[in-house]
């Protein structure tokens, strides 16, 4: 009867012609479309592009990619500003933040090249969320997934466009709010997790999301990096697995070497998460950016959308200037897993290997009734 159940759940992916139980997430369109040309589901993290920019790569993927279906994820959080008015922002934040960043611009002799930075290139607002929605709305990518919130409306506006949305999920709650909005997938992802991440262990959470998924299919994010990991995630009672960072290791992504360099030598303790870039909480590796925002005397990360602002150019610069200590990367525990370059379709053949066999093994271990009543042997 579970084998039946797990064939079943299955079909969300072999309703779109794909065999292999994957969605690849990338800020690159050259990722996105190998992804999806390797057997599985491509979804592009587009949420710091613009309306025409999203537009224009949606254009090229759903030209690229074959027929075969991929996807695009938004981040459109609560309580924003109503409109783009950056300088409504900028007054408002404190001046001992600006002082901070000024100290920092000089420590690591970061000049001010007069240019905006990857978050701050224009203001996260409803306006531009709703406008960025409407690109999507209006292109033919068959699949939406929202992470930091699922806005009922907005997941009314893409369904009644015939997508299928998508959303990830860090706790129980969330996985509620998410089913009540319409979300037709949940994405389970783990504290474990690179970028936005909550405070739940992918293992920890995972079983509680598909408790309260009913119906609805559940995927796994966070920490997955190998077959051994799908399997578990299947195990778990996943459909699938979300990755993300292993695709920083691809050829087909533009990772400086220097960057490169630092997730090839990272362990899954040498990532942490941080509220330095946007506000929330952001997995990254370890750099002289997140020591310096950790340090005693440093200021309190401000709200999103009033991080960005604060340190958009700032960042901007440094990577712009090659400033060594200042260039990061967001990861999640995964990232002890690569050591090298490799295509994505190599890295896709690690990743799911012999994933059938281990789920297959791994289900022979689950007993059919439980061997203890009660809470069994907690603590021993």
């Amino acid at each position: 009867m579970k084998q039946e159940k797990y064939m079943t759940d299955m079909n969300i992916f072999a309703r779109w012609g794909v065999d292999r139980p994957l969605f690849g997430f990338s800020h690159s369109l050259p990722v996105v479309r190998a992804v999806t040309l390797a057997g599985g589901i491509g979804v592009w993290g587009a949420t710091r592009n613009t309306p025409d920019e999203i537009e224009a790569g949606l254009a090229v993927l759903a030209e690229t990619c074959q027929g075969r279906p991929f996807g695009v994820d938004l981040v459109l959080p609560k309580n924003m500003p109503e409109t783009e008015d950056r300088s409504l922002i900028e007054a408002q934040i404190p001046e001992g933040h600006i002082r901070f960043i000024e100290g920092l611009r000089a420590k690591y002799a970061v000049a001010d090249d007069g240019q905006s930075g990857l978050r701050s290139r224009f203001l996260r607002s409803q306006e531009m969320g709703a406008k960025q929605l409407q690109a999507v709305i209006d292109s033919a990518v068959p699949i939406v997934a929202m992470g930091v919130g699922s806005p009922q409306e907005a997941v009314a506006q893409a369904k009644a466009a015939r997508k299928t949305v998508i959303s990830l999920v860090g706790s129980p709650k969330h996985a509620r709010k998410a089913i009540a909005a319409g979300a037709d997938i949940l994405v389970a992802q783990g504290y474990d997790a690179g970028a936005h991440t909550g405070e739940i262990g992918t293992f920890s959470l995972v079983p509680q999301v598909v408790a309260e998924a009913g119906d609805v299919p559940v995927v796994v994010a966070g920490g997955v990096a190998t077959s051994a990991h799908v399997a578990a995630a299947l195990a778990l009672g996943g459909v699938g697995v979300w990755v993300g960072t292993a695709w920083l290791f691809s050829e087909e992504n533009d990772t400086d070497e220097r960057v490169l360099a630092k997730l090839i030598a990272a362990g899954s303790d040498d990532t942490v998460r941080s509220r330095a870039d946007s506000g929330k909480t952001l997995r990254q590796i370890k750099t002289a950016w997140t020591t310096e925002w950790s340090a005693d005397g440093a200021p309190t990360p401000l709200p999103m959308p009033y991080q960005d602002i604060l340190v958009g150019d700032f960042l901007g610069a440094a990577q712009r200037q090659g400033v060594e200590p200042l260039l990061k990367s967001e990861a999640d525990q995964s990232v002890a897993y690569f050591d090298r370059r490799a295509t994505v379709a190599e890295i896709m053949d690690g990743l799911l290997g012999d994933y059938r066999a281990r789920r297959v093994a791994a289900q022979r271990l689950v007993p059919t009734t439980s061997a203890h009543s009660g809470r069994g042997h907690e603590g021993a």
